[in-house]
């Protein structure tokens, strides 16, 4: 996707920041304009997630289906190597977003580091290991679209001009939360113990350093141990709120 102007070749990664700044933007000073001040930087993320997630999902499956070597050591094609940059120039953005507007969330700020040190190193360094990333990007943002549905309406839930936000909010919450499981719960730690024992059995022996793949299987299995402590969470407060609803409702009747 590099585009070349004369003899100059500008490579994917500029563009792609580009055009996720320029979303980010659009979205900030345009279509969520009219919303509170507060909640338009959370929502202007989520728009440059919109446009990563799902994309990210179809090219990254693509890329790691369409290569005749797809195994957690093969060598980088390049249009693996094109879905690594976009994903990478997405982070960057979300990245500044954080740093700009929540510079003291050091959760989200570490994870948005360490994904971009595993992207990066995956990509410019060992030039292996893309299907093994590319499908952990897959696991990851195959629930992208719901989650950022579920979050917008969630910024708006308390807001009183807004009333759908809270339908919307409370209709997708368990399903959102089931898929999550599902995904983050099950299928994630699944390929992530795949993974871990093909670089343990020597399958990259040459080709990525040891102390790489530590460190991707340190980053990974720490990102996985958040989400399901974060999805356990969020379905234990639901619980907590139906109880309670449930109550109130037995007590007006």
């Amino acid at each position: 996707m590099s585009i070349d102007i004369g003899e100059i070749t500008i490579p994917d990664l500029p563009l792609f920041f580009t055009m996720f700044l320029i979303i980010y933007l659009i979205a900030y000073f345009i279509v969520f304009r009219k919303w509170k001040r507060q909640i338009r930087p959370e929502a202007s993320s989520c728009l440059i997630s919109i446009f990563h997630g799902t994309p990210a999902v179809f090219l990254a499956s693509r890329a790691v289906f369409s290569s005749s070597s797809n195994t957690f050591s093969s060598a980088n094609t390049a249009a693996q190597n094109n879905v690594l940059d976009f994903s990478v120039a997405y982070f960057l953005t979300d990245l500044l977003h954080y740093i700009v507007f929540y510079r003291s969330d050091v959760l989200f700020i570490g994870h948005h580091l360490a994904t971009l040190f595993v992207f990066l190193t995956c990509r410019f360094l060992v030039f292996h290991g893309a299907c093994a990333i590319l499908g952990l990007l897959i696991l990851a943002e195959v629930t992208s679209a719901c989650q950022n549905a579920w979050t917008l309406a969630g910024a708006r839930k308390n807001d009183p001009e807004s009333r759908i936000a809270v339908k919307v909010y409370d209709l997708l919450s368990p399903p959102f939360y089931a898929y999550y499981s599902i995904v983050r719960g099950v299928l994630g730690p699944l390929f992530f113990g795949k993974m871990v024992a093909f670089y343990a059995g020597g399958g990259a022996n040459g080709v990525i350093p040891n102390w790489l793949w530590i460190s991707w299987a340190i980053v990974v299995g720490t990102a996985i141990s958040v989400s399901i402590l974060w999805i356990w969470n969020l379905w234990i407060e639901l619980f907590r709120e139906r109880k309670a609803k449930l109550r109130q409702d037995k007590k007006i009747s």
